[in-house]
């Protein structure tokens, strides 16, 4: 079953204890002495099975994995996290290779980072998925949906067909039904939410999403599409072809 996770306390962002998952002793040592100079809390395993058990001990913010590890892969260490928790996850892949960040995101990954990588861009990606599942979302024009106790249109929920979404509680419904969406898929469909019908660009959702107006790569942007329809049902995100995506009123 798995779990809602728990963002990190208000405060900064460098409050939040990572788990390093790296094979290589000298990046991982490497990475964690750079992220520990950022603020950051961090645990390290050596391999998947390792970071398994470590992640499941300690429950840390967010879990940095790499791609090529012994005992588990990263690709299958993934999986095996998101059976019990949506924490933030952030691969790193030696080449970007397409298979590795397409596996990695279709296993539930939020993100992903191409090794070497900048200490500086790593911390930027990290405090990114960081807020993403902290923040608040802003207050959205309601729809006609569930009532309040006075029977009046309840502001805090917003209905497309058998879909309710409890902005205010941040919980999501279909048929009734309670979803566990990570929070990069919450916050994707937020945003779909709050221009229901408006096509949505690639380039608009990953700055306003993933905070990458710089070097990212919308193929993030359609593996997310993917899983979410996977969830919220794949007639509710229609593609328009060479321009973006949007969600049917």
């Amino acid at each position: 079953m798995t779990t809602a996770f728990t963002p990190p306390g208000p405060g900064s962002p460098t409050e939040a204890h990572l788990l390093l998952v790296e094979d290589d002793e000298v990046i991982r040592n490497t990475v964690r002495m750079a992220l520990e100079r950022y603020g950051f809390t961090v645990s390290t395993a050596g391999d998947g099975l390792t970071g398994l058990e470590i992640f499941r001990e300690r429950q840390p913010d967010l879990l940095l994995l790499d791609v090529m590890l012994p005992e588990l892969d990263g690709i299958g260490l993934c999986r095996r996290v998101r059976e019990f928790s949506l924490a933030p996850i952030l691969m790193m892949s030696a080449r970007g290779d397409s298979l590795d960040v397409i596996s990695g995101l279709e296993a539930g990954a939020d993100d992903y980072v191409v090794k070497p990588c900048e200490s500086a861009v790593l911390v930027a990606r990290i405090r990114s998925l960081l807020r993403r599942a902290s923040f608040t979302p802003v207050a959205r024009a309601p729809r006609a949906g569930p009532t309040g106790s006075d029977g009046t249109a309840d502001p805090d929920t917003l209905t497309f067909g058998d879909l309710t979404i409890d902005t205010r509680g941040m919980e999501v419904r279909r048929a009734g039904e309670p979803l566990a969406l990570t929070p990069t898929e919450l916050r994707m469909l937020l945003e779909f939410a709050g221009s229901p019908g408006v096509v949505l660009e690639r380039r608009t959702l990953l700055s306003r999403v993933w905070d990458h107006a710089w070097q990212g790569d919308t193929r993030v942007v359609d593996l997310h599409v993917q899983r979410l329809r996977a969830k919220i049902g794949a007639e509710r995100i229609e593609t328009v072809r060479g321009f973006g995506y949007k969600l049917r009123r």
